[in-house]
């Protein structure tokens, strides 16, 4: 018991140490452009936007670029962060945050409870993948987060983006079969050569046997080819489960991917 509350102490300890390791940028405005990725004119129209919204609504959206994750991944600096600026009301964790790490080429949409009901996982991976990313990889980083704080306050408004099958629930278990009808005709294909009863040939007489070879072969050639199908059939059905589980599992668990990939002569990544 003593070791086993050792190792607990241990790991919290190091939590902690971690956590204080960290610097965070000074909470100085709705707009916190560490990593200087924004025009001034977007800098300002952003705090400008978000400040309103914050007033009308007492949701605190905040944006923040950073140079890069010191090290840690963007999950926990995410959480770190608004740990430490303390977004959103306490009663009500009604804070977002969109964090930007430059040189680490990550972002990620941090949500708060009080929220999690309009910008969900779901939600957040659209404004990421669909939004934010495409004006990132074509090197306008100052659009690609104007358009993705737009899309926040769209969906925080009440207006969800469209969202992918995977992505609002479609395709479940519920459905499986209506959306496969071909394998339920495939397993009762399957059903009738496994059942297929064993041949008669081995009590016939040796005339009859031979007569019989024909037949047989070709029964042994539907069976093989009903059984490839089935197998291509059964291996399309598990491809297609498992595309659909790691869509599920990316929009669930998460909301950061790695993004702009353009780069400059110097190997440097280009910057607004």
């Amino acid at each position: 018991m003593r070791v086993s509350k050792l190792g607990v102490g241990l790991l919290l300890w190091l939590f902690i140490a971690s956590a204080q390791a960290l610097t965070f940028p000074t909470l100085s405005g709705r707009v916190v452009d560490d990593g200087q990725m924004l025009d001034p004119a977007t800098r300002q129209q952003l705090t400008q936007t978000l400040e309103a919204h914050e007033k009308a609504t007492g949701e605190q959206v905040v944006v923040v670029t950073v140079p890069n994750l010191q090290g840690e991944p963007i999950e926990d600096f995410g959480y770190q962060l608004g740990r430490a600026w303390g977004i959103g009301k306490k009663d009500e964790n009604n804070g977002a945050l969109l964090i930007v790490a430059r040189d680490d080429r990550k972002l990620r949409i941090e949500v708060g409870y009080g929220l999690e009901d309009r910008l969900t996982d779901a939600q957040a991976s659209v404004i990421i993948n669909q939004v934010i990313t495409p004006a990132f990889k074509a090197g306008q980083f100052s659009q690609g987060i104007g358009d993705g704080v737009a899309a926040m306050l769209q969906v925080l408004g009440g207006a969800p983006l469209a969202e992918p099958a995977y992505a609002s629930g479609q395709g479940g278990g519920d459905d499986f079969l209506a959306e496969h009808p071909g394998v339920v005709l495939l397993l009762f294909l399957a059903f009738i050569v496994v059942s297929r009863p064993a041949s008669s040939m081995a009590f016939a007489t040796p005339g009859e046997a031979a007569a019989r070879v024909p037949a047989a072969l070709a029964a042994v050639v539907l069976d093989v080819a009903v059984a490839a199908v089935v197998f291509v059939e059964a291996a399309a059905v598990l491809v297609a489960a498992a595309l659909r589980a790691a869509g599920n599992s990316f929009l669930n668990g998460h909301r950061h991917l790695w993004l702009y990939s353009r780069k400059s002569k110097n190997g440097r990544l280009k910057r607004p």
